[in-house]
């Protein structure tokens, strides 16, 4: 993405609603119910598990984590809000159930009038996009944040694909460039098992975004001009193991974040990495992705670096119950929650009563 195109949205910016204000008693765990798609039991075609977000919440507050009072509810995108990033030409191709049923690899919804798949299926995808532009901005208040959805890697402005419609990385990216003071340099650790193509599409061009991308070098989508932009590239091999995968995490993670201070990190945290995965190729243990995700956020922690995490990839039942277990793992080791926040600030977030923003190798590929 030229500087040319940045300048030409900051030109047009427009007024949105995802950079809202959110109390200071909630933490900054972006969610709705409207993440999960279920329409007939056609997203049970695709290997991905459509309802894992809402999984992952009721296993946090199983463990008194949180509340439905104490995290933040996502809003949808606009078509405002994705034509920062994505042509006009590319929205309206989503009014085809064509183009729809071949980005998410669902066949029978070619045969769906539009409006089902735009309100059972695309609206969910747009508002974990908005949960993503929100998180980033809450990253920046309050030091970390987590949108429990999002990491829709492999779409950019143009281009969907691998059940991604939306850029939403490229999108909290320049939201935040265009519209928050201080943050002009980004870095994008993605560590989803697929390479992050959309992103890096993207990006291509803009050297203020240093991109650290970690991947099973032969699963889809093996996009080599995308793979120009990568600056910290880590090509894993079939079954890659814990040990070798954790040592390779720390060093590059620390690498990348040594090479370029920024001013925010987008972690990408796809759990399709996790061994028995049906896209993935890799062999890491439900422990591995606990200590993954904790190696990230001390490396953030350690240089004062607010970080955005996104849940992305992840095709198995026990995903769930992993994303939550690593969240809870990162609480218990004072990287997040409300002791983290301490000594943060106060955030321009911060007002109102309610945790709603105000105005202001397989035939699947992948998150």
């Amino acid at each position: 993405m030229s500087h040319k195109l940045d300048n030409e949205g900051k030109k047009s910016s427009h007024c949105t609603e995802l950079y809202g204000s959110i109390p200071p008693t909630c933490l900054p765990i972006v969610y709705h119910p409207d993440y999960n798609i279920t329409f007939m039991g056609l997203e049970k075609l695709h290997p991905f598990d459509a309802g894992k977000w809402g999984k992952v919440i009721r296993f946090l507050k199983e463990e008194q984590f949180i509340t439905d009072s104490n995290i933040v509810e996502a809003r949808e995108a606009t078509e405002e809000d994705l034509l920062v990033v994505h042509t006009k030409r590319y929205l309206n191709r989503l009014k085809w159930s064509l183009v729809v049923a071949t980005i998410t690899e669902i066949p029978p919804l070619v045969f769906l009038p539009n409006f089902l798949v735009q309100r059972k299926v695309l609206r969910p995808l747009r508002t974990q996009t908005g949960g993503t532009i929100m998180a980033g901005k809450l990253a920046v208040d309050r030091g970390w944040a987590i949108n429990i959805g999002g990491g829709f890697h492999h779409c950019s402005s143009d281009r969907g694909g691998g059940f991604c419609a939306y850029a939403d990385i490229t999108l909290t990216i320049k939201f935040l460039f265009e519209r928050v003071e201080g943050i002009s340099r980004a870095t994008i650790i993605d560590l989803d098992a697929h390479q992050g193509n959309g992103h890096e599409r993207d990006f291509l061009d803009d050297g203020r975004v240093f991109i650290m991308d970690m991947y099973n070098r032969y699963i889809y989508p093996g996009d080599g001009y995308a793979k120009k932009a990568i600056k910290k590239k880590v090509e894993l091999d079939w079954g890659t193991e814990d040990s070798e995968y954790l040592q390779k995490v720390e060093l590059h993670s620390e690498g990348a974040l040594n090479e370029v201070r920024p001013d925010i990190i987008v972690y990408n945290a796809g759990t399709d990495i996790l061994d028995g995965d049906p896209l993935g190729g890799l062999c890491i243990s439900p422990q591995g992705i606990v200590k993954r995700d904790e190696i990230v956020f001390r490396a953030a922690r350690r240089r004062g670096v607010p970080i955005l995490m996104v849940t992305s990839g992840g095709y198995q039942k026990k995903t769930a119950r992993i994303i939550a277990d690593s969240i809870l793992n990162l609480q218990q080791q004072g990287l997040i929650g409300a002791e983290a926040l301490e000594g943060e600030g106060s955030s321009s977030l911060v007002s109102g009563m309610m945790c709603t923003s105000g105005s202001a190798g397989s035939r699947f590929t992948t998150v």
